[in-house]
């Protein structure tokens, strides 16, 4: 299910080196269009992240001289919402969804193409925005997406409360009634799914519900039966960065399905952070230019700078996550290589799920789904 072109080892995506206590990128070649109108661009992100605006937008401006007028919101849905009213207003002119979402947003008329011409697509590492990562970034001919970060969702866990390691790690932990647990609905719901699916207990393989309406009611009503069963030991849902840390230093869960950053982060204070043995989810997020973009070429100048060896080991810092540029990984600090070997031992890359591509009607069904398991 890997997007990249050939099999990821832990040596290619953790070896590292250290770095100062910040990156700078150095002095880029600016088109004088970016410059001409306003020299500012506007960007929609996600919220709980402040290495963002601590580091890296300060950085990008001194690289370019353009200024970024950062919008933080929680999720996705909250994104789209965004999306949508910006088509009248122009208020974003960049936003940062997933792979996986693209095909919604486009059959939304949200976004445009990006021009090629004034990226540098060679800077992207091999896998990310070639090969089939590419295909599921292009529509009727038009490069949509291009990648921003990539990273996990997988376990993170309390060394003390509930102890764990990979091999023994799984999804079907999540749904042990004797633990205290921390999730996203639909996350949850995908997690019953591929558990269900490892010991031959659907009619059919997981991934075949993303390919039609039928095979996804078929498949999610057994998932979504089954996780109500066993829906008591649930303390917190979450949807974004903050409320998945406040889960566990709030709400007491011990094991949750959540974000590599969510793990690195929570680490200092007793967490682990581990592949289960069916393989973590995987996302590749990125960046959309909206249909209704006003700075368009500061846009271009942004997503250019994102992909450069500086761009992306900032950007990947703040997400505690895996950059998407050609040297990055050498510019990262070696606390993040030493956290992403202990999480992911073993052959545990090889088993990365990717998450599907999710069309609208997908994502509105799922919807339903995450609602009546949190209603339940």
């Amino acid at each position: 299910m890997s997007i990249l072109k050939s099999p990821l080892t832990r040596r290619t995506i953790l070896k590292s080196s250290a770095i100062g206590a910040g990156i700078i990128a150095s002095p880029a070649v600016i088109s004088s269009n970016a410059l001409a109108s306003s020299g500012e661009v506007n960007f929609t992100g996600w919220a709980g992240y402040p290495g963002m605006a601590e580091k890296v937008f300060p950085a990008f401006t001194k690289a370019t001289g353009i200024k970024v007028n950062f919008t933080e919101q929680p999720d996705q849905d909250t994104m789209f919402a965004q999306a949508k009213i910006s088509l009248a207003t122009g208020a974003s002119d960049i936003i940062e969804p997933t792979l996986d979402r693209v095909t919604a947003w486009n059959a939304n008329g949200l976004i445009q193409g990006w021009d090629l011409g004034k990226l540098s697509i060679d800077n992207y590492a091999d896998g990310l925005a070639n090969g089939s990562a590419a295909e599921a970034a292009t529509i009727d001919g038009k490069r949509m997406f291009v990648p921003s970060v990539w990273g996990t969702e997988a376990l993170v866990y309390s060394k003390k409360e509930f102890p764990t390691e990979y091999g023994k790690a799984s999804l079907g932990d999540l749904f042990n009634p004797d633990v205290n647990v921390t999730v996203r609905g639909h996350s949850a719901l995908a997690a019953m799914g591929r558990w269900m699916d490892a010991q031959g207990k659907l009619p059919k393989p997981w991934i075949d519900g993303y390919k039609d309406e039928k095979t996804m009611v078929e498949l999610w009503d057994i998932a979504l039966a089954e996780a109500i069963k066993v829906k008591a030991n649930i303390v917190q849902f979450w949807s974004g960065e903050n409320d998945a840390q406040a889960a566990f230093r709030t709400n007491g869960a011990a094991l949750g399905l959540c974000w590599d950053s969510t793990g690195f982060n929570m680490a200092k204070e007793g967490y682990g952070y581990v592949s289960p043995k069916e393989g973590a989810f995987a996302w590749n997020q990125g960046l959309v230019l909206m249909k209704s973009a006003k700075n368009v070429e500061q846009a271009h100048e942004f997503a250019k700078w994102v992909s450069t060896a500086e761009g992306s080991a900032l950007w990947a810092t703040a997400f505690s996550a895996n950059p998407v540029g050609k040297g990055g990984i050498d510019k990262m600090d070696p606390s993040v290589s030493t956290y992403y070997k202990s999480s992911f031992p073993g052959d545990s890359i090889s088993k990365l799920y990717w998450w599907p591509a999710q069309s609208a009607w997908f994502l509105a069904k799922r919807g339903e789904y995450a609602d009546k398991y949190k209603a339940a």
